[in-house]
């Protein structure tokens, strides 16, 4: 197997020997929101019943592993976590994340064909800059894994497919400036559910455009409607970006029995889906239809990619082929297929021409955040510094209010991928500032993927941090 001191050629998937399916479950009884909220412990508990009801843990094709702990490192290697780590990832979320990275060792060691870490709390709406829970998330656990993978295995070109209802604006957040994380969402018109986000406008930063691809999908989509978008926009795309891994942000609240949206999903819907889509890691993320359709729909995925027949699962209340897709739906998702098609096959002239008209320039966005859960406000100044060689390196200036106080904060992220002349440019920005800030801040830091070395500098204490 590769490891990250081998040469791999970008875009070629790992040849795997291994026949099992590798499962974790981590319900993480410590941890809940409130003891009546839909985000709780027993949205993998039924599944775990139904899963030891029926004897799918007693085959042949199923291996399972227990979770570890992530290290505060490789949440480093993603977040920014305000005022740190220790405030933002418990011990619950620690062991969920590392149970994607249990599963990622597995598949990379060629133990498992592939495997499904179903754990929580989730993560798919915590972004790069964290200062509390936003969407029941505050540490992203398919980043964490993949840039572990990137750090330890050396994989390089990765694509995530989230199929959560709401759109993954945490991981579109996290990779918007990466042009080798092909990230794509299909989920309920943000027009009518939260995060009010995930726009086909939505394509990735300056020099990553085209690699963000979104589909706002009307209410009521059903079965036919999302496996239309899989069959003609993601499983083609995909053919072309050629990634080395794929990897399910599986969210399961795509349901036709999910409270928290109005999905015409089924469970054999999301079987099929993933038996299509073939992915080497699924994680569990959003699914709140805890007794009726989790169960059902998780044992759908885990039958799909332990190639077990799963064409007599249904829901008790099985509503399949009662629910057709309208033609007006059909003919706006093959109008948002042909409008994301373009702009992934233009990807490589968009960002071309970026770099001929800006090269060696800084450009700039403000963002305004609101933390749903926690009620803080965040103004962020985001700035990239446009390279005519690489993604560049990215500053931000984020400045936060809530129930904890005001923090503000100046990260400095430099990617995997970063030439050498903006790597230096991007350390000496780190010196610079924690010597002569003239604006008081909390907080700096310093994300240093190619040395893979992470600090936090604390203005009062005057004292810097080197996160292990």
């Amino acid at each position: 197997m590769k490891n990250k001191n081998q040469n791999t050629d970008a875009g070629l998937r790992v040849e795997r020997t291994a026949e099992q399916t590798g499962l974790v479950f981590f319900p993480a009884f410590d941890w809940a929101i409130s003891p009546t909220h839909p985000e709780r412990e027993e949205r993998l508990l039924y599944t775990r019943d139904q899963l030891f009801e029926e004897g799918i843990m007693d085959l042949p094709q199923i291996r399972q592993y227990q979770p570890r702990l992530a290290e505060f490192k490789d949440i480093a290697r993603v977040h920014f976590c305000v005022p740190d780590i220790e405030t933002q990832a418990t011990e619950a979320h620690r062991v969920a994340a590392g149970g994607a990275l249990v599963i990622a060792d597995a598949l990379m060691n060629d133990e498992i064909r592939n495997g499904f870490a179903l754990v929580r709390p989730p993560g798919h709406h915590a972004k790069r800059v964290a200062h509390g829970n936003r969407g029941f998330c505050n540490i992203n656990n398919e980043p964490v894994m993949v840039e572990y993978l990137r750090q330890k295995y050396g994989l390089r070109r990765i694509a995530i497919v989230d199929t959560d209802v709401h759109h993954g604006d945490g991981t579109q957040d996290i990779y918007w400036h990466d042009p080798d994380v092909l990230f794509i969402s299909f989920h309920q018109d943000g027009r009518t559910l939260y995060p009010g986000s995930g726009f086909t406008d939505e394509i990735g930063g300056p020099l990553a455009q085209g690699t963000t691809l979104n589909v706002p999908l009307p209410p009521g989509t059903t079965d036919e409607g999302i496996l239309f978008v899989l069959d003609n926009l993601v499983l083609p795309v995909l053919e072309e970006f050629q990634p080395e891994l794929i990897v399910n942000s599986a969210g399961q609240d795509n349901h036709y029995s999910d409270p928290l949206a109005n999905m015409s999903f089924s469970a054999r819907g999301y079987a099929l889906l993933n038996e299509k889509l073939a992915p080497d890691i699924a994680v569990l993320e959003g699914g709140y239809s805890i007794e009726t359709a989790l169960p059902y729909v998780n044992m759908g995925i885990i039958m799909a990619m332990a190639g077990i027949d799963y064409s007599n699962l249904y829901e008790p209340d099985n509503k399949e082929g009662l629910i057709k897709e309208e033609r007006g739906r059909l003919e706006k998702l093959g109008e948002i297929v042909r409008e994301l098609s373009g702009t992934f096959r233009q990807r490589k002239d968009l960002i071309a021409t970026v770099r001929r008209q800006k090269a060696g320039s800084m450009i700039q966005r403000q963002r305004q955040i609101y933390y749903d859960t926690d009620q803080i406000r965040e103004t962020q100044l985001e700035t990239l510094k446009v390279c005519d060689r690489c993604p560049g390196y990215l500053l931000i200036g984020s400045d936060a209010s809530g129930s904890r106080g005001r923090f503000r904060i100046y990260c400095i992220s430099i990617p995997i991928q970063c030439c050498p002349r903006c790597q230096r440019e991007a350390r000496d920005y780190y010196t610079d500032i924690r010597q002569q800030t003239s604006e008081p801040l909390n907080y700096l830091y310093l994300q240093d993927r190619p040395a893979d070395l992470y600090r936090q500098y604390d203005y009062q204490t005057k004292k810097e941090k080197i996160i292990e």
